[in-house]
Protein backbone atom coordinates (compact mmCIF):
# COMPACT_ATOMS: atom_id res chain seq x y z
CA UNK A 1 0.00 0.00 0.00
CA UNK A 2 1.00 3.62 -0.86
CA UNK A 3 1.30 6.16 2.31
CA UNK A 4 0.27 9.17 0.46
CA UNK A 5 0.41 11.27 -2.87
CA UNK A 6 3.66 11.61 -4.88
CA UNK A 7 5.79 14.68 -2.88
CA UNK A 8 8.14 17.45 -4.14
CA UNK A 9 11.64 17.05 -2.86
CA UNK A 10 14.79 18.91 -3.28
CA UNK A 11 18.15 17.38 -4.56
CA UNK A 12 19.72 17.78 -1.35
CA UNK A 13 16.48 15.77 -0.06
CA UNK A 14 16.96 13.10 -2.71
CA UNK A 15 20.78 12.53 -2.10
CA UNK A 16 20.05 12.37 1.79
CA UNK A 17 17.14 9.56 0.83
CA UNK A 18 19.86 7.93 -1.45
CA UNK A 19 22.45 7.96 1.88
CA UNK A 20 20.04 6.57 4.70
CA UNK A 21 19.05 3.62 2.10
CA UNK A 22 22.45 2.51 1.48
CA UNK A 23 23.38 3.33 4.71
CA UNK A 24 20.69 0.53 6.01
CA UNK A 25 21.82 -1.82 3.44
CA UNK A 26 18.83 -1.26 1.02
CA UNK A 27 18.68 -1.86 -2.81
CA UNK A 28 18.45 0.81 -5.27
CA UNK A 29 17.82 0.29 -8.93
CA UNK A 30 16.69 2.29 -11.90
CA UNK A 31 13.15 1.48 -13.58
CA UNK A 32 13.81 3.20 -17.50
CA UNK A 33 10.23 2.60 -18.23
CA UNK A 34 8.82 4.81 -15.13
CA UNK A 35 12.31 7.01 -15.11
CA UNK A 36 12.04 5.93 -10.86
CA UNK A 37 14.46 5.11 -8.88
CA UNK A 38 13.21 2.56 -6.41
CA UNK A 39 14.41 1.65 -3.36
CA UNK A 40 13.36 -2.04 -1.48
CA UNK A 41 13.70 -4.52 0.52
CA UNK A 42 14.28 -7.69 0.86
CA UNK A 43 10.42 -8.07 0.86
CA UNK A 44 9.02 -5.01 -1.15
CA UNK A 45 9.48 -1.47 -2.91
CA UNK A 46 9.84 1.35 -0.37
CA UNK A 47 10.39 4.03 -1.83
CA UNK A 48 9.59 5.44 -5.38
CA UNK A 49 11.56 8.38 -6.74
CA UNK A 50 10.18 10.18 -9.94
CA UNK A 51 13.44 11.54 -11.71
CA UNK A 52 13.45 14.82 -13.81
CA UNK A 53 13.34 13.87 -17.33
CA UNK A 54 15.99 15.64 -18.17
CA UNK A 55 18.93 13.74 -15.91
CA UNK A 56 20.20 10.34 -15.59
CA UNK A 57 21.06 7.81 -12.26
CA UNK A 58 24.66 5.84 -12.14
CA UNK A 59 24.53 2.62 -10.41
CA UNK A 60 24.15 4.16 -6.95
CA UNK A 61 21.54 6.91 -8.20
CA UNK A 62 23.60 9.86 -8.54
CA UNK A 63 22.04 12.09 -11.18
CA UNK A 64 23.50 13.82 -13.98
CA UNK A 65 22.20 16.07 -16.75
CA UNK A 66 21.37 15.08 -19.88
CA UNK A 67 23.55 16.77 -22.73
CA UNK A 68 21.08 17.83 -26.04
CA UNK A 69 17.97 16.97 -24.15
CA UNK A 70 15.13 16.82 -26.79
CA UNK A 71 11.73 16.34 -25.07
CA UNK A 72 8.09 15.87 -26.94
CA UNK A 73 4.81 15.79 -24.74
CA UNK A 74 1.59 14.55 -25.96
CA UNK A 75 -1.72 14.97 -23.88
CA UNK A 76 -4.59 13.79 -24.82
CA UNK A 77 -8.61 13.88 -23.82
CA UNK A 78 -11.82 13.48 -25.69
CA UNK A 79 -12.11 16.66 -28.11
CA UNK A 80 -8.95 18.43 -27.34
CA UNK A 81 -5.03 17.44 -26.92
CA UNK A 82 -1.64 19.49 -26.61
CA UNK A 83 1.86 18.61 -28.08
CA UNK A 84 5.04 20.28 -27.04
CA UNK A 85 8.61 20.32 -28.01
CA UNK A 86 11.27 21.39 -25.23
CA UNK A 87 15.27 21.51 -25.94
CA UNK A 88 17.20 21.61 -23.23
CA UNK A 89 14.16 22.19 -20.97
CA UNK A 90 13.16 25.64 -23.25
CA UNK A 91 9.52 25.58 -24.73
CA UNK A 92 10.28 25.02 -28.77
CA UNK A 93 6.71 24.61 -30.28
CA UNK A 94 3.40 23.74 -28.81
CA UNK A 95 -0.42 23.37 -30.13
CA UNK A 96 -3.59 22.27 -28.92
CA UNK A 97 -6.11 20.65 -30.71
CA UNK A 98 -9.74 20.40 -30.23
CA UNK A 99 -12.89 18.81 -31.52
CA UNK A 100 -16.57 18.54 -31.44
CA UNK A 101 -16.66 15.09 -29.79
CA UNK A 102 -18.95 15.04 -27.23
CA UNK A 103 -22.52 14.36 -27.51
CA UNK A 104 -24.40 17.76 -26.11
CA UNK A 105 -26.94 16.12 -23.39
CA UNK A 106 -24.76 13.07 -22.35
CA UNK A 107 -21.57 14.43 -22.21
CA UNK A 108 -20.30 11.78 -23.63
CA UNK A 109 -17.69 11.33 -25.81
CA UNK A 110 -18.52 10.53 -29.48
CA UNK A 111 -16.21 7.31 -29.46
CA UNK A 112 -17.91 5.73 -26.38
CA UNK A 113 -20.86 6.48 -27.76
CA UNK A 114 -20.10 4.41 -30.80
CA UNK A 115 -19.45 1.92 -29.10
CA UNK A 116 -22.85 1.11 -28.38
CA UNK A 117 -25.37 3.15 -30.48
CA UNK A 118 -23.12 2.78 -33.82
CA UNK A 119 -22.77 5.62 -36.17
CA UNK A 120 -26.33 5.56 -38.63
CA UNK A 121 -27.13 9.47 -37.90
CA UNK A 122 -25.71 12.70 -39.50
CA UNK A 123 -24.45 14.13 -36.10
CA UNK A 124 -22.94 10.86 -35.55
CA UNK A 125 -21.20 10.87 -38.85
CA UNK A 126 -19.78 14.45 -38.69
CA UNK A 127 -18.68 13.44 -34.97
CA UNK A 128 -17.07 10.36 -35.93
CA UNK A 129 -15.13 12.42 -38.80
CA UNK A 130 -14.28 15.27 -36.13
CA UNK A 131 -12.22 12.66 -34.62
CA UNK A 132 -10.65 10.98 -36.98
CA UNK A 133 -8.86 14.15 -37.85
CA UNK A 134 -8.37 15.06 -34.66
CA UNK A 135 -6.25 12.33 -34.06
CA UNK A 136 -4.75 12.44 -37.52
CA UNK A 137 -3.44 16.50 -36.54
CA UNK A 138 -1.86 15.12 -33.51
CA UNK A 139 0.01 12.83 -35.16
CA UNK A 140 1.31 15.00 -38.24
CA UNK A 141 2.31 16.95 -35.42
CA UNK A 142 4.27 14.62 -33.54
CA UNK A 143 5.92 13.58 -36.58
CA UNK A 144 7.00 16.74 -38.20
CA UNK A 145 9.03 16.58 -34.30
CA UNK A 146 10.23 13.38 -35.22
CA UNK A 147 11.41 14.44 -38.43
CA UNK A 148 12.69 17.74 -37.89
CA UNK A 149 14.53 17.03 -34.28
CA UNK A 150 16.81 14.47 -32.41
CA UNK A 151 13.55 13.56 -30.02
CA UNK A 152 15.64 11.50 -26.98
CA UNK A 153 12.12 11.17 -24.77
CA UNK A 154 8.75 10.98 -25.76
CA UNK A 155 6.35 11.42 -22.74
CA UNK A 156 2.65 10.53 -23.20
CA UNK A 157 -0.81 11.21 -21.24
CA UNK A 158 -4.00 9.42 -23.00
CA UNK A 159 -6.89 7.47 -21.60
CA UNK A 160 -6.84 3.61 -22.60
CA UNK A 161 -9.54 4.15 -24.62
CA UNK A 162 -8.63 6.34 -27.07
CA UNK A 163 -5.22 4.41 -27.47
CA UNK A 164 -6.42 2.15 -30.11
CA UNK A 165 -7.80 5.36 -31.87
CA UNK A 166 -4.92 7.53 -31.43
CA UNK A 167 -2.07 4.40 -32.71
CA UNK A 168 -4.87 3.25 -35.07
CA UNK A 169 -4.82 6.61 -36.93
CA UNK A 170 -4.50 7.24 -40.59
CA UNK A 171 -1.29 8.92 -40.13
CA UNK A 172 1.13 6.81 -37.64
CA UNK A 173 3.05 7.98 -34.62
CA UNK A 174 6.31 8.47 -34.72
CA UNK A 175 6.99 5.86 -31.77
CA UNK A 176 5.69 2.22 -30.75
CA UNK A 177 3.49 1.93 -27.59
CA UNK A 178 6.18 -0.45 -25.97
CA UNK A 179 9.50 2.01 -27.46
CA UNK A 180 12.20 2.20 -25.07
CA UNK A 181 12.05 6.01 -24.78
CA UNK A 182 8.16 6.32 -24.30
CA UNK A 183 7.15 7.41 -21.14
CA UNK A 184 3.63 7.83 -19.46
CA UNK A 185 3.23 11.22 -17.45
CA UNK A 186 2.95 10.36 -13.74
CA UNK A 187 0.89 13.17 -13.16
CA UNK A 188 -3.05 13.59 -13.58
CA UNK A 189 -4.20 15.92 -16.59
CA UNK A 190 -7.71 17.03 -17.24
CA UNK A 191 -7.59 19.93 -19.19
CA UNK A 192 -4.80 19.19 -21.83
CA UNK A 193 -3.76 23.11 -22.79
CA UNK A 194 -1.27 25.15 -22.81
CA UNK A 195 -0.77 26.08 -19.53
CA UNK A 196 -1.19 22.42 -18.51
CA UNK A 197 1.82 21.65 -20.92
CA UNK A 198 3.76 24.62 -19.41
CA UNK A 199 2.29 23.40 -15.65
CA UNK A 200 3.70 19.49 -16.30
CA UNK A 201 6.73 20.26 -17.95
CA UNK A 202 7.35 22.06 -14.78
CA UNK A 203 7.12 19.11 -12.42
CA UNK A 204 8.79 16.97 -15.10
CA UNK A 205 12.04 18.80 -13.91
CA UNK A 206 11.55 18.00 -10.63
CA UNK A 207 11.82 14.88 -8.25
CA UNK A 208 8.82 13.16 -6.14
CA UNK A 209 8.90 10.93 -3.66
CA UNK A 210 6.16 8.21 -3.14
CA UNK A 211 5.96 5.93 -0.11
CA UNK A 212 4.68 3.09 0.66
CA UNK A 213 3.50 1.98 4.15
CA UNK A 214 6.50 0.38 5.07
CA UNK A 215 8.77 2.92 3.53
CA UNK A 216 7.20 5.26 5.58
CA UNK A 217 8.17 2.93 8.91
CA UNK A 218 11.28 2.14 7.35
CA UNK A 219 12.80 5.23 6.47
CA UNK A 220 11.22 7.14 8.63
CA UNK A 221 8.63 9.73 7.44
CA UNK A 222 10.03 12.00 10.35
CA UNK A 223 13.49 12.40 9.03
CA UNK A 224 12.14 12.94 5.72
CA UNK A 225 10.11 15.19 6.71
CA UNK A 226 8.31 15.81 3.62
CA UNK A 227 5.09 17.78 5.84
CA UNK A 228 7.78 20.30 5.89
CA UNK A 229 8.01 20.67 1.76
CA UNK A 230 6.23 24.00 0.84
CA UNK A 231 4.49 22.70 -2.33
CA UNK A 232 0.92 21.63 -3.08
CA UNK A 233 0.12 18.61 -5.48
CA UNK A 234 -3.48 19.18 -5.37
CA UNK A 235 -3.40 21.14 -8.22
CA UNK A 236 -6.15 19.34 -10.98
CA UNK A 237 -5.14 20.86 -14.77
Amino acid sequence: MISGNAKLISLEKYQWILQLSEKNGLKGEFEKSKHQWVISDSNSWLARLSLPWNMVPDEKGTLSLMDDFHLALVMIRAGIAVTGYFHNGEMMDHKVFRAYMVRQKQGKSQIKYLKTKGKSRAGSRLRLGESEQFFREINERLQQYDVNYAITTWGINCGKTLWPYFFGSDTPTPFAKNADNLISIPFHVQQPDFETLQAIHKKLNGIHLTLSERGDAVLGADAIDISQQKYSDEDNW
